[in-house]
């Protein structure tokens, strides 16, 4: 039964009571921002639009929500207030340490669907959604994604926007929420509405151009949305930032504060609390279970002398794909380099192309991991860096996420510098929980990306270009935090601890040092985050020396990782990495004109141990 236009008006009035008392309780929270986008949001949840059940926020059947403008969770929160699924008396807690109600919506909440508190990602999750609806499940579900003014200007929203199109995500629903007023001032169009709209629809979005204010129009708007058929579709509406309160409306400078508990006791007569007044939203769609579609057998395989671990990475992502119909590949059009081309021809449907946009593709990926997918991000290491951001707010959404850097370090050799992932283990090692790995050859690869497949939460793994040599076999066992000591003997001088191309460097180093009545360790240490402690402590304690080599430049990277685990030890250390900027030029020339071949090694052990 559809809510009338008397209660929708009454629920607007709830939630625009509820956002004014919750930031004048908590002295915080954007106020204004929250007031524009009232009606469009009490008519998408209450006007016969949204379909939803309540009481499970994780229903199959259930429509998305997405706040990209993750700063108006005032509004968010009293949306669920409004619809019986928190109590009022909670979203008095707003902002303070105990609370669920966050100042911008984290998975602590249970009906947020992922955290956007970084504008210009929502979009981007949501075409995830759409793509997991419409590609993957190929059920009825709706996406919805309320956008700022002001995030439009970044390049992400357009990436999402441009690949919604390509894939005609007709059941995706972006609403822009033309306010006028950014942070500092006036946005780029201001309240030119149709600057939006031939913008988005030249990309080829359906739009709609509404007063975000009249409640009967922006019902209108919003099923006229859902019943499009083939391309995705754009509500741009014209709003007023701070809207139903005389002293906000329109008002620069308001942006981000709330009101001190003088100026709320003189809002009273423009603010009135409607009681207990609660709207209902559509029923969950009705889904049938999944049927599990036939599996395609996929063998990882044999591997006598030599192969590329990016070779080795797509192989074994086809054949855990296999067995594994939750893993997916996203790939930023450089999959004949990065070897997903192997992963796509085993499992077309299972592989989207997502340009050469990778902002986009993370967040794309972070909304078919909210979904129960496990979904791969594979880009050259060096152009996963544009995503930082996206990358960092990856971890906060608590889905499996693995990302796959390839052509990693100066290794690739000629494309030159420009081409050279030599910051990625910094970017990753850096997020709280994240899990770095780098493979040395193919058949640690195929069981690191076994591994990476079943973490819980954000794993990067470094596929290098260059064919490396098979050193471990099929049986051979790793695991997150572990290493492998290559070479040792209780006449080790010195401990080379390295990972990836640069192991086939170190065990030629070996040879020779061994040759000449030298003995020293050799450990790989495929798992850089977490280390293995207890394993590079050992070789502190009996070699006293301690040679770390990484095709990774000084900070952030292999270095750092021992350096914390040998805090407090007496024992020397010497670091051979990426110290000058690269130049083209062979793998082995690049290597050694960095001082992390080879001779590099040979020369820093004979210099103390000669």
């Amino acid at each position: 039964m559809p809510t009338s236009p008397k209660k929708l008006i009454t629920l607007s009035a709830f939630v625009r009571y509820w956002i004014v008392r919750m930031t004048t309780a908590a002295q915080s929270g954007h106020l204004t921002s929250s007031l524009s986008a009232v009606e469009l949001m009490v008519a998408l949840c209450f006007g016969g639009v949204l379909h939803y059940d309540v009481k499970r926020p994780r229903h199959p059947g259930n429509d998305h929500l997405i706040f990209s403008k993750g700063h108006a969770s005032p509004l968010y929160y009293s949306l669920w207030a409004a619809a019986g699924a928190i109590p009022t008396e909670e979203l008095l807690t707003f902002r303070s340490m105990t609370s669920r109600l966050e100042g911008h919506p984290s998975m602590r909440f249970p009906y947020t669907e992922a955290p956007t508190g970084s504008l210009g990602q929502g979009l981007s999750i949501g075409v995830g959604m759409a793509l997991h609806a419409k590609y993957i499940t190929h059920r009825p579900n709706r996406t919805y994604v309320l956008l700022g003014d002001s995030e439009m200007a970044e390049g992400s929203v357009w990436e999402a926007i441009q690949l919604a199109a390509h894939y005609k995500l007709n059941n995706l629903v972006g609403i822009i929420d033309v306010n006028r007023l950014g942070q500092r001032g006036e946005t780029m169009y201001g309240h030119r509405v149709q600057a939006y709209q031939r913008r988005v629809a030249a990309f080829g979005w359906h739009t709609i151009v509404v007063d975000g204010h009249k409640l009967p129009r922006v019902v209108s708007a919003l099923k006229r949305a859902a019943r499009s058929t083939t391309k995705p579709v754009m509500i741009i509406a014209q709003t007023v930032k701070g809207k139903g309160i005389a002293m906000l409306e329109n008002k620069n400078g308001w942006h981000g504060k709330a009101l001190h508990p003088e100026q709320y006791e003189k809002i009273q007569d423009e603010i009135v609390d409607p009681g207990t007044v609660r709207g209902q939203m559509l029923a969950a769609w009705r889904v049938s279970k999944q049927s599990t579609s036939r599996k395609k057998s996929y063998q990882f395989p044999e591997v006598s002398t030599r192969m590329s671990v990016r070779e080795a990475v797509g192989h074994a992502l086809a054949e855990r794909a296999s067995q594994d119909a939750s893993v997916i590949v996203l790939d930023a059009e450089v999959s004949n380099s990065t070897k997903m081309d192997i992963f796509k021809r085993a499992h077309p449907k299972r592989f989207f192309e997502m340009f050469i946009a990778e902002q986009n593709m993370v967040g794309t990926a972070v909304g078919l991991g909210r979904l129960g997918l496990r979904p791969v991000v594979s880009s050259f290491a060096a152009f996963l860096m544009r995503a930082a951001d996206q990358i960092r707010m990856s971890q906060y959404a608590h889905a499996p996420l693995l990302y796959i850097g390839s052509h990693a370090g100066s290794s690739i050799g000629k494309d030159g510098a420009s081409q050279m992932g030599l910051e990625d283990i910094a970017l990753f090692r850096s997020l709280r929980d994240a899990v770095v790995l780098c493979p040395s050859d193919a058949y640690s690869a195929r069981a690191l990306v076994r591994l990476g497949l079943t973490h819980p939460g954000v794993v990067y793994i470094r596929s290098t270009r260059a064919e490396t040599r098979t050193r471990y076999t099929r049986s051979d066992t790793f695991q997150i935090g572990g290493s492998r000591v290559r070479h040792r003997s209780s006449q080790d001088v010195a401990t080379i601890i390295t990972m990836g191309v640069t192991i086939d460097e170190a065990e030629a180093a070996y040879g020779e040092l061994k040759a000449n009545g030298i003995r020293v360790r050799v450990i790989d240490a495929y798992s850089i985050k977490p280390l293995d402690v207890r394993t590079i402590r050992r070789a502190a304690r009996e070699t006293k020396h301690l040679i770390i080599v990484e095709d990774h430049y000084p900070d952030g990277g292999l270095r750092d990782a021992v350096l914390q685990a040998i805090t407090g030890m007496d024992v020397s250390t010497d670091h051979l990495c990426v110290g000058r900027e690269p130049h083209s030029g062979s793998p082995a020339a690049v290597l050694q004109y960095e001082g992390i071949g080879k001779r590099a090694m040979i020369q820093t052990v004979t210099r103390k141990h000669a």
